[in-house]
Order: structure tokens, then sequence, then C-alpha cells
């Protein structure tokens, strides 16, 4: 598959992986569409990428996302190519979430993609053609601690994912199921905290940008894109995400152990229930990042175009 002058639609495009696949489909002549659910952050995206077709959209609600692909459709005659990317993070211990918690991630990060396939594959039948990306993440085949609703959504989207590839092929439809590791793409800032927990917020920054454990959002597209041209169905992206995986499936009853031990060593509970961003903690205190990891930091926030949805 020749990615050149495909027509593309993107959710969560206004930051981060989505914002990088943006940039380089459009250097290679793609069409390309956006959503998001703040209309400011598409404005500002409009305003940089005047050929980039924005639409507001929340993918949790499935009468919005029936809009957006209409109107996609209706902008650019058909789509060819679907990219699911938008994502929430929220960090903290087990007993800090709520049922609310749970539902919130399960909405975005699952029926988001639900909805957005299935009011898509029509048009794909009917064309005999099409492709759908479903970004993932290394959450969704190892689940570590203090994020576990996002990984439990996470899980829910793979098995969704590597099914529908086996089923659509018959329609020609092609599915590739992106499992990125962690990305230097200044998500941590945007990422959902217990509020005033500068220590775990500390902590998740210097893990989503320290260099020998993550990947740049420029290379994860990269990668992302060759994997949409070879027509792979899974993509595992970065070295320590393969190495996780493996480790997983060799010495599940090892790894559990460690990791285990590591959730013991991690901050406790703080302000239980009640979560803020990112941003809002770096804001308030002082030296919120490790010296070491602050020059990754700045690159990585610097593609924080605006929020992740």
């Amino acid at each position: 598959m020749k990615i050149n002058d495909k027509t593309v639609l993107i959710t969560g495009g206004t930051t981060g992986l989505g914002f990088e696949l943006m940039q380089q489909l459009l250097e290679q002549n793609c069409s390309v569409a956006i959503c998001a659910r703040t209309l400011e952050n598409l404005h500002q995206i409009k305003k940089e990428f005047p050929r980039v077709l924005t639409i507001q959209c929340d993918v949790s609600n499935e009468e919005e996302v029936q809009k957006m692909i209409k109107n996609a459709i209706d902008h650019f005659g058909k789509i060819d190519l679907l990219i699911n990317n938008a994502g929430i993070i929220m960090v903290g211990p087990m007993e800090a979430f709520t049922l609310e918690h749970y539902h919130k991630a399960m909405d975005v990060m699952y029926w988001g993609i639900v909805h957005t396939t299935l009011a898509i594959l029509p048009h794909m039948k009917r064309n005999n053609d099409g492709h759908i990306v479903n970004i993932t993440s290394i959450g969704g085949k190892v689940s570590v601690p203090y994020l576990l609703p996002y990984s439990a959504a996470k899980f829910a989207a793979v098995g969704f994912s590597e099914g529908m590839a086996i089923e659509l092929r018959k329609y020609n439809i092609n599915v590739t199921t992106v499992v990125p590791g962690l990305m230097r793409t200044g998500s941590y800032i945007n990422a959902l905290f217990q509020k005033d927990h500068r220590l775990m917020f500390k902590l998740f920054a210097a893990a989503s940008t320290a260099p020998f454990l993550t990947i740049t959002a420029k290379k994860a597209a990269r990668l992302t894109l060759r994997g949409i041209k070879n027509k792979n169905t899974l993509k595992v992206l970065g070295m320590p995400a393969k190495l996780l995986i493996m480790i997983h499936h060799y010495f599940p009853e090892k790894l559990n152990r460690i990791m285990s031990i590591t959730s013991r060593f991690l901050p406790g509970s703080k302000n239980e229930h009640e979560f803020v961003q990112g941003k809002e903690i770096k804001e308030k205190f002082q030296n919120t990042e490790f010296q070491i990891f602050k020059p990754f930091a700045r690159l990585a926030r610097n593609l924080q175009v605006s929020e992740t949805l």
C-alpha cells in the first residue's frame, strides 16, 4: 500500500503521535482530517495547517462520531485510512480510581475505536478497500502498576483490533494494531494525576522522557507508517516494548513479582479520587522534573500543540 495521495482521518490528531502522523502524511501529499473535543485546539491546527480538515468530535459519543465520519466523507469523497489515536492517561494507585474513571477510560480508548470503526465500515465495504489503524499501547499487552484503567481499556482495544483484522480481510480491509512503548511526546503534561501529587508527576515525567526507555514521536510515526505500507497486522514500536512483551510471554510469574515489588516503592494515594492535568501540577510546583531529563522533557512538551483529545 502506498501512502501517497491517500485520504486519512486521525482521531486525537492535535498532539503527540497523532500530530506527528498528521505532519508526515501531509508531507506525502495525503488529504488529512483530524478530530478533537476542544474547538480552540482545532483552530490552532487550522491556522498552522490550512490544508487539514478539522472536525470537533468526542469519540466517546456515538452520535458525534457518525456526524464526523459523514463530514469527512462529504468533504473528501472517501476515506482510505482511519487512524484511531485518541486516548487519555490517568496515573495513580488502584484505590485512587472510582468506577467512573474506568468508564471514562473505556469510553475513549475502547468505545471510541468501536464507534469510529462501525461508522466507517459501510463506506469501506462499499469501496471494497480501506485500512484501519488502532494505536493501542504496551499497556494493552502488559498491565503495569498505577495505570489500571488505562491498561484495562487498552487490553480491550487490542482484543477488538486483532479480532476484526481477521474478519475484515474478506472485504479487502486491512487492520493494523500499533503497540507503542513509552514515547517522548510530552503526554505527561496532559495526563491526569492525583491533585498536588508532585512526586507521582515527577516519576511519570522521568519515565516518559528517559532517552533509553522511550522513542521520539517522529520515529514512532515513521514506524507506524511503515507498518501501514507493509500491511502489518501488528506493529510493536520500540525495543523496550518488544522486550517487555517477550519477558511477559516467557516469564509471566517473575515479571509479576518484579512489578509487585516495584509498586510497593511507588508513592501512595494522596487526595483520593481527585485528579488534575499534569500541566496544573507543573505550573503550581517548582522542580517537577528531574534535572537530567529536562532537555528531553522540553523537546517532548513542544509536541503538545493542544490537549490529547
